[in-house]
């Protein structure tokens, strides 16, 4: 972007935060800071840049930024630090926005964005305001919390452990498929029972590598899970992916690691308003790559929950 960009009006003369967060993606925001930076100014876009160490400084300073009425809060880091910024601003008249520096950036992906942070950055000052869903999951443990992209109990949850673990250096889709391929090792499959309260729908009883609830069409830094799925569209996308061997899940790699795309016939799909998911052992449920509690899980879309600013549509 040359110095001489028009910037939208939708951002001229906003006040503008951007919240930076260092333990993404393996630091990678260190890294894409000073460029980001540049490009604010030439586009003379008078942005504050919060440093911040933790998830709960972020959601601190996040506060902080709403009570000194910030019109736009943008964050640099992944699905669980917007995950951070929107729990925080949930109730708050603010417009949001993200810049992909995370190991998994499926929500930047489904609001249209470049993987890459500072072309994501050129694209965020010529964007549109969008409304979008969030999604409110309810542990058995009275934890209660919103997630963006996608969310699930099994296989993927016990890898959000290990992907926030001992594989945060490894890039992108990768990270995940390894922490999954980890998981995968010590795994047992588990029975998952699926409810629709308020609907028509009939329950779904699996014996499951995973189910998730899902927002965007993809997860884990871009596995196409809910390929149909759209942030707002008021629906919930649900996919159980039935029990699966060893020698199942390595055949499913090659197209995984390329395009995303997850063939198989063992999977089950449908959209909803609303998820009860249990499970017939003790199981922790993840919402973008964080745990968020224990199962029975409540679940429910949060219809055009957050203004959020997105790539602009042609």
């Amino acid at each position: 972007m040359s110095s001489h960009a028009q910037i939208p009006s939708i951002l001229r003369g906003l006040s503008i935060a951007v919240l930076v967060n260092f333990a993404a993606g393996g630091g990678r925001a260190r890294t894409y800071l000073p460029r980001i930076r540049r490009l604010f100014e030439s586009a003379q876009m008078a942005a504050e840049f919060v440093l911040t160490k933790s998830a709960e400084d972020l959601e601190a300073r996040a506060l902080d930024a709403i009570l000194d009425k910030y019109q736009v809060l943008v964050v640099m880091g992944g699905d669980g630090t917007f995950q951070v910024l929107a729990n925080a601003a949930c109730e708050a008249d603010v417009l949001l926005g993200v810049l992909p520096v995370g190991g998994g950036n499926d929500f930047s992906a489904a609001l249209g964005f470049p993987s890459d942070p500072v072309k994501a950055a050129e694209v965020l000052l010529q964007g549109q305001e969008r409304r979008v869903d969030l999604v409110r999951a309810r542990a058995a443990n009275g934890q209660e919390r919103l997630y963006a992209g996608g969310g699930g109990v099994g296989l993927d949850a016990e890898a959000a452990r290990f992907a926030n673990r001992g594989y945060r250096h490894l890039p992108g889709r990768s990270r995940y498929i390894a922490a999954a391929l980890r998981a995968l090792a010590s795994y047992e499959p588990v029975e998952v029972k699926l409810d629709f309260p308020g609907s028509d729908l009939s329950s779904i009883r699996s014996k499951a590598l995973l189910a998730g609830v899902l927002n965007t069409p993809t997860y884990g830094a871009g596995v196409r899970l809910a390929p149909e799925a759209a942030i707002d569209d008021g629906s919930l996308d649900v996919v159980v992916i039935e029990d699966l061997s060893f020698m199942g899940v390595l055949a499913l790699l090659p197209r995984l690691m390329g395009s995303g795309e997850l063939r198989t016939s063992r999977v089950r799909r449908c959209q909803a308003q609303r998820v009860r998911l249990s499970t017939d052992r003790p199981c922790l449920f993840h919402g973008d790559g964080e745990i968020l509690g224990p199962t029975p899980v409540e679940i429910e879309v949060v219809p055009r929950g957050i203004r959020v600013l997105a790539a602009a549509r042609c």
